[in-house]
């Protein structure tokens, strides 16, 4: 059987995919799985083992391009899938699927697409599966007959996390910036609401620098530079927002631990860009609180 996935996509949303299209290929382990994906989150999927090739999705995305987004379909309608999953919610992404001609197409029934679906699949309701969205995108296979049962979904690692590792070891070399280096992400695509406080970042980078003698990198976005680079400068470190690509990213600060650090406030989840009030979620992670947990890490195998 040839499978056709179309991605999510946002970074996020992507690794979060990871489980259901392993749960898929594990389901069909003779099949071909093909991912149809977004530039900017295809290089996630490049060094995954159950996928077997990524086909970049270049046409613009909502109601444009559609020039192009046919000649898309008269690509993968060559390719004759036999099954195409559906990630994203959209009405666009179902289309696409439709042009490309696969016999079942199978998706969740949202924004008005469920005529160009095979199997439009009832969304979840609260309280139906596991909170955590891991489990949104598996639910979907489960109810579509696509697997038995949810997996159990502990973390979400990359494949080949000691290569991955081994290549952002030269690529830092290469940049010259000593090892061992102090990773920090600084940004937040959605707005300042959902951002930690830049000056608490370089503290934070700077204290860790000084404990580990480590140099300290700041990555983003080329959006992000100008952020990036305050960060950089406050804390003595490598402004590396833009500069590098995104599986370049994965490999140079890839970690198999992590910490998530929240403030329960009365008004979360708020779902603005810009705080109204006091931004009391971020403020109230403090530096210490946030050293805590990077040196509980560190001192773990």
């Amino acid at each position: 059987m040839k499978i056709l996935v179309r991605a999510t996509n946002w970074l996020g949303d992507a690794v979060l995919s990871l489980p259901a299209i392993r749960a898929l290929r594990g389901a069909n382990p003779q099949s071909e799985v093909v991912v149809l994906a977004r530039p900017w989150v295809a290089a996630l999927y490049e060094g995954e083992r159950s996928i077997d090739r990524v086909i970049p999705l270049t046409a613009a995305s909502g109601a444009r391009d559609w020039l192009a987004k046919w000649k898309l379909g008269v690509q993968l309608r060559q390719e004759r899938f036999d099954l195409a999953v559906l990630l994203p919610n959209s009405f666009e992404s179902a289309a696409i699927v439709w042009l490309s001609g696969a016999r079942r197409r199978v998706g969740y029934a949202r924004d008005a697409r469920g005529f160009l679906l095979t199997d439009a699949i009832e969304v979840p309701r609260p309280g139906e599966i596991p909170p955590h969205e891991r489990y949104y995108y598996p639910e979907l296979l489960r109810r579509a007959g696509l697997i038995e049962k949810l997996p159990e979904i502990q973390e979400i690692l990359f494949c080949g996390l000691g290569e991955s590792r081994a290549r952002g070891e030269a690529l830092f070399k290469a940049r010259g910036i000593e090892l061992p280096v102090i990773g920090v992400n600084p940004g937040a695509a959605f707005g300042t609401a959902k951002r930690w406080l830049p000056e608490r970042f370089a503290e934070v980078a700077r204290h860790l620098a000084r404990a580990h003698s480590a140099s300290i990198a700041v990555f983003g976005a080329e959006a992000e530079r100008e952020l990036c680079g305050q960060v950089a400068t406050a804390a003595g470190g490598n402004n590396l927002a833009g500069a590098t690509t995104l599986r370049e990213f994965i490999d140079m600060p890839v970690s198999p631990h992590a910490q998530v650090l929240r403030q329960p406030v009365d008004c979360a989840p708020c779902g603005l860009r810009e705080c109204p009030i006091d931004h009391r979620c971020m403020t109230r992670v403090t530096v210490d609180r946030v050293l805590a947990a990077a040196e509980i890490k560190e001192s773990q195998p």
